[in-house]
């Protein structure tokens, strides 16, 4: 089976930008205070762990799989992902977790964009 070029760039950017999440939730500071204990911490970091294994299931689904609709659950995840990020960035300026966040929605963008343009078009089953 022959993948398009463009859902080839699709996946790998994908990939790309799920492994700067994965990445950043790995090198998250994780150091209890008292209006965040241990098991807050581990909850969130066991939910991103999991939000972002779904996310790479997806990817393939649409990559190798041909299925459309995990292409749109994808694009709502960006634009959800833009909305809080840019609440962060209002509440506590730039900081290296933003900027990291920033590069890995723009990676996401890209590849989205090239799951629905040039050869992509006719690759994914309705």
């Amino acid at each position: 089976m022959n993948v398009p070029k463009n859902v080839l760039w699709f996946e790998v950017l994908l990939y790309l930008s799920l492994t700067l999440d994965a990445l950043s939730v790995a090198f998250q500071d994780r150091t209890p205070s008292a209006e965040v204990g241990e098991q807050m911490i581990m909850a969130a970091t066991l939910t991103a762990g999991g939000l972002i294994l779904l996310l790479v299931y997806f990817v393939r689904l649409a990559a190798r799989r041909r299925k459309n609709w995990p292409r749109w659950v994808l694009a709502a995840a960006l634009v959800l992902s833009v909305i809080s990020l840019v609440q962060i960035i209002g509440d506590n300026g730039m900081e290296l977790d933003s900027g990291i966040e920033i590069v890995s929605c723009a990676l996401t963008a890209a590849g989205l964009y090239f799951s629905f343009t040039g050869d992509a078009q006719g690759w994914f089953n309705a």
